[in-house]
């Protein structure tokens, strides 16, 4: 008996039964390592204010490089968290019309975080002295 059940082509393009492929994998573990470099930095910038007060933290905001930063940190956090709670609801979720509901809402609640958080991060980068 054949152990190996998938098609031929299944076989040479490395698709499962989804048709997905290793592609949310990939997604998934590239978030995952673009996370890594800017979560240290993130801490370690926030360790080296002199102190942890709203002026403090609205002039390193200010800072161009720290925007920038600190926005790559939101979107990279917002889409990791996406792919991970997406996999969570797939594989745990039975019901189709509530998985494709669920599935929907996370959607729209990640990408309203990401919206609010990129509003408030330019809203303060680039907003009027306090």
């Amino acid at each position: 008996m054949n152990a190996n059940l998938r098609s031929p082509l299944g076989r040479v393009l490395g698709l499962g039964a989804a048709h997905d492929g290793v592609g949310h994998w990939w997604l998934q573990r590239l978030s995952a390592l673009a996370l890594i470099p800017l979560s240290v930095w993130f801490v370690v910038s926030l360790l080296s204010l002199p102190v942890l007060d709203h002026a403090t933290a609205v002039a390193w905001m200010r800072q161009g490089s720290s925007a920038l930063l600190l926005a790559l940190f939101l979107l990279c956090a917002v889409w990791h968290s996406q792919l991970g709670l997406r996999v969570i609801v797939e594989d745990y979720v039975h019901g189709k019309g509530t998985r494709t509901v669920t599935l929907v809402a996370l959607t729209f609640a990640h990408v309203l975080l990401a919206a609010a958080g990129l509003f408030a991060i330019l809203k303060v980068a680039i907003g009027a002295p306090a």
